[in-house]
Order: structure tokens, then C-alpha cells, then sequence
């Protein structure tokens, strides 16, 4: 359970400044990543970024900044997509901003403004995850039941890295920091 975890030191995952840590998911691929203004900003659509390092149990907590009609998502461990969107979706459709993609609708309707800088806290400790949009819960403790599309691979029981899902559209990402799970 998430409360008898004991967290270990926060990780930044990005330094404001270069892509160190960061990799793109397909080499040879289009990319857009760069820096940008102290984010890491997704100019045009292309490859994912994946990180260096890669994750058991953990809580994220980043901002993101999505252009008018974008889309994009994050990725735990590589296998678990949390959407972002700025569309206006039902809290009971599980491609709405902040659903484990496909699989897990959020509770209730968190809008992630575009344009704008969202914040996204996520605890993930096994399968059970936990996701808060803006400050707001809108998972809370919930199994996610497998790998959502576009999985790095199915190795559920094995640390992985967060991917940020570049392929869509432009997006921005900042104040990105990892807590893991102390073993």
C-alpha cells in the first residue's frame, strides 16, 4: 500500500538547461526536443524522450504546457500512459487529461488549460496508481489492469523510464522530479 512506503530523495529529472538524461525513444528518428525558456519544449511532432534512468515504484511530479488542441502524454515506467489533453472530455472517458489512457477515467473533470502551465503528481507503488491534476485528485489508488498503447514493452514487474510522449504534438515540460520508493 502507498502509505507504508518509505520515499527515498527527490531526483530532477531535468536540469532547465540541456537534454542531459534524456534520450530519444527511436534513434534516427525526427525530433523535435530541445530547450527552450528553462523547458524541455516539443517544437513539432517526432519521437518520445525517454529517460536515462529508469524507475520501480515512485512519485512524479512535473508541469506541462500543451498548444491549442495538442496532445501528449507521460509514461510510467514505459508501459503506463497518463494522458494530457486540453479537450474537454467527460470524467468517465479514460482518454481524458490525467486517465492511465484507455484504461482508468479519472474521478472527476480536472481541465488541463492550454497554453497555460499544469501540474501532474503521480504515485505509482506496483500497479496502483494514484494521479492529481492541478492539485486536484482525480485517481486515487487505482489497479491499472495492464500496459496501455504504445508500451516500451510488457516487463510490468521490472523498473522502467518515464517517456514523454512527443509524437503527437507541441508540448512543454518543466520542474520534472522523480521521489522513488526506498527498497
Amino acid at each position: 500500500p502507498e502509505r507504508s512506503v518509505r520515499w527515498g530523495k527527490p531526483v530532477a529529472l531535468f536540469d532547465g538547461r540541456t537534454l542531459a538524461g534524456w534520450r530519444p525513444r527511436h534513434e534516427g528518428s525526427r525530433y523535435g526536443w530541445t530547450v527552450r525558456d528553462g523547458a524541455l519544449s516539443n517544437r513539432f511532432p517526432g519521437d518520445d524522450l525517454v529517460s536515462l534512468e529508469s524507475y520501480g515504484d515512485f512519485k512524479l511530479h512535473l508541469q506541462f504546457r500543451l498548444q491549442p488542441g495538442e496532445d501528449s502524454g507521460v509514461h510510467l515506467r514505459g508501459r503506463y500512459e497518463v494522458q494530457l489533453t486540453d479537450r474537454e472530455d467527460p470524467a468517465a472517458y479514460a482518454g481524458s487529461t490525467g486517465s492511465i489512457y484507455g484504461m482508468i477515467a479519472p474521478a472527476t473533470v480536472e481541465r488541463a488549460e492550454s497554453d497555460a502551465w499544469n501540474t501532474l503528481d503521480v504515485t505509482l507503488v506496483g500497479r496502483v496508481v494514484t494521479v492529481a491534476l492541478n492539485g486536484v485528485r482525480i485517481i486515487d489508488r487505482q489497479a491499472i489492469p495492464g500496459i496501455t498503447g504504445d508500451a516500451l514493452d510488457a516487463n510490468e514487474g521490472r523498473p522502467g523510464p518515464i517517456v514523454l510522449q512527443g509524437y503527437l504534438g507541441r508540448v512543454d515540460y518543466r520542474d520534472i522530479v522523480v521521489t522513488p520508493a526506498l527498497r
